[in-house]
């Protein structure tokens, strides 16, 4: 079994090579048909998995696994949205403002409660976060970009929201298939929902190689990543996390001929030191908490 770290920088990698095929195969499908099809190749694989090495899909706790995969499906369309008009690395960082928005909330609940005191370099993360957003946003977007670019925005925001929930369900003992099985049945949902709106576009032999490269790489990277989260201590998978937005940035320059401006890579690096810092200083608190209010 690979460890935490290198479970981590797998699972990202795959993500941002899923990233790919995404933006390519949005030129012939909608964002809610390329859900459809990841978590119908993901539920698929699940099922077959199970089958082979036994197990139960059946939970005791349906109400987590929901709040899980609406947060998390939400995200993934939310995402995949963003990718098809973005450059990669700007839709992929945006999405991985999870751990500046979960110091936002850090910092509200703070100033919420009566005499507890607000952490000043939190609040010096999430300025710096932010700061890095703009710089991402105002030199590389375009006009007609910017409801991809809120999109991408929303997107990181129900990322971490997903990403508690799976140290939840984790902790009431559900195992890694179980929660990726649950994720992938909201994605099914979710992306049907959205047919009568945009339709099922015709086939070609590469949107159908497309399509099962998607659920493939995001399969194999969801239970990287699903793993990683359960067993890896969450300083250090906040970290190296981020290597997926350096894949991403390679992929865009080889793939997309994406060369982003000097502000905007100058945002991502902040991006990067802020998602870090912030969820080093959420850390220590946290882990003095009682199971029960995560």
């Amino acid at each position: 079994m690979m460890s935490a770290p290198w479970l981590i920088i797998a699972a990202t990698f795959l993500f941002a090579s899923m990233g790919v095929c995404v933006k390519l195969a949005s030129l012939q499908y909608s964002a809610g048909e390329i859900v459809l099809y990841r978590s119908l190749f993901t539920a698929a694989y699940i099922v077959g998995w199970v089958r082979m090495n036994g197990g139960s899909l059946r939970t005791a706790i349906p109400g987590a696994h929901f709040w899980r995969s609406l947060s998390g499906v939400l995200s993934l369309g939310l995402w995949f949205y963003a990718l098809a008009k973005l450059p990669l690395a700007t839709g992929t960082v945006l999405n991985y403002m999870s751990s500046v928005w979960i110091a936002v909330a850090m910092v509200f609940a703070a100033l919420a409660l009566q005499g507890e005191r607000v952490n000043p370099r939190l609040v010096a993360a999430v300025l710096v976060g932010f700061a890095g957003v703009v710089l991402v946003l105002r030199p590389t977007i375009e006009q007609d970009q910017l409801g991809h670019g809120l999109a991408g925005l929303v997107s990181g925001v129900l990322a971490a929201a997903a990403y508690m929930q799976v140290k939840v369900l984790n902790r009431l003992g559900e195992p890694d298939y179980r929660v990726v099985f649950y994720f992938a049945a909201g994605g099914i949902v979710l992306g049907a929902l959205t047919l009568p709106f945009t339709g099922l576009h015709a086939h070609t032999w590469q949107g159908v190689a497309l399509l099962l490269a998607i659920g493939l790489l995001a399969t194999v990277g969801q239970m990287m990543l699903t793993r990683a989260y359960a067993v890896g201590r969450l300083l250090s998978i906040a970290a190296l996390q981020y290597c997926g937005i350096l894949f991403s940035y390679v992929y865009g320059i080889l793939v997309f001929d994406e060369l982003l401006s000097w502000q905007a890579t100058l945002g991502i690096g902040l991006i990067v030191v802020a998602g870090v810092a912030a969820t080093r200083f959420n850390t220590a608190p946290v882990a003095k908490q009682s199971e029960a209010p995560a």
